[in-house]
């Protein structure tokens, strides 16, 4: 990895208009080991790590969602903390059950589980989409074709994108396939390995998505290892710069793009995204003091 993180060079500079299709944020929001270089160490009464990133950032991806089926009360609470930014925007992962476990039918009793709480953000203004995320092993076969299809008739009437790792996927057929159905292509920056799904800058709807994981080459196809080691990645300013020009070039297209940083780990998400936000907008950048203490070179970046 390029340890360069200049931000003087090349950077993609966009219109106020194309700026406010623009969201950018993290994936996910509970994690640990953001105290004290996310979130401050003493943080005071009544403090929400939802509310706290929303005075930085336009969206986040609810990453829960993928493990069990999120609460009611949850999803009212979640639209509370951000309620006093008109543009924030949740995006919304599906359960696991149906993307992951492909071999059990898709339980009816579910669905309507999570529809209860898409409805939820959908009616407080704050639902951007949601996302189907598949795995590598998900490849473009008749079975899956018809898992992926099943899918999206039970999820219909959402904005909807989805997300495939394994380049079977990468054909003319599959994207008109998503045009036609008006489903969002999820651009992901991954470890390439055999088969994998290489960057892109496509655009099938008008909800547009780029999901960056980090390229973590030791760790993401190795056995045993967690979700911290397969999500531990910095990214320089050369590697963003690479996906600043997609970005630009997606909004083109699209009118509606969510940028999720989801290389968590030690809050390196946090620090990518505000990286990807001075070079998209060309000016500095506001930044928590804690994360200014935690990646000092975002000073130069910092307004």
């Amino acid at each position: 990895m390029s340890q360069d993180t200049s931000p003087s060079r090349g950077e993609a500079i966009l219109s106020n208009d194309e700026l406010e299709q623009i969201h950018i944020g993290p994936a996910g929001w509970s994690y640990a080991d953001w105290k004290e270089r996310v979130y401050p160490s003493t943080p005071g009464r009544g403090f929400h790590p939802l509310t706290y990133l929303s005075r930085y950032f336009s969206t986040v991806e609810v990453n829960s969602s993928f493990y069990r089926p999120p609460a009611l009360s949850h999803c009212r609470e979640w639209c509370r903390r951000v309620a006093h930014d008109h543009r924030f925007r949740f995006t919304i992962k599906l359960w696991r059950g149906f993307t992951h476990e492909r071999e059990t039918d898709i339980d009816e009793t579910v669905v309507g589980i999570y529809r209860d709480a898409i409805d939820v953000l959908q009616e407080h203004g704050k639902l951007g989409c949601l996302l189907l995320q598949f795995p590598w092993s998900f490849k473009n076969l008749v079975n899956e074709r018809q898992r992926l299809a099943e899918l999206l008739d039970r999820f219909g009437g959402y904005p909807l994108v989805v997300e495939v790792r394994h380049s079977s996927w990468n054909t003319p057929a599959f994207y008109r396939f998503l045009s036609r159905r008006e489903i969002g292509f999820v651009n992901i920056d991954q470890p390439l390995f055999v088969r994998s799904m290489g960057p892109s800058a496509r655009v099938t709807w008008r909800v547009a998505y780029i999901r960056l994981h980090g390229r973590n080459y030791a760790d993401w196809f190795r056995n045993g290892a967690g979700r911290d080691e397969r999500y531990d990645y910095l990214y320089s300013m050369d590697e963003l710069q690479e996906w600043a020009r997609r970005v630009a070039l997606v909004v083109k297209s699209a009118r509606e793009v969510y940028v999720i940083t989801n290389n968590h780990f030690r809050g390196q998400a946090i620090c990518n995204a505000h990286q990807l936000q001075f070079l998209l907008s060309g000016r500095p950048i506001r930044i928590a003091e804690t994360v200014l203490k935690t990646f000092p070179h975002l000073n130069e970046i910092a307004c």
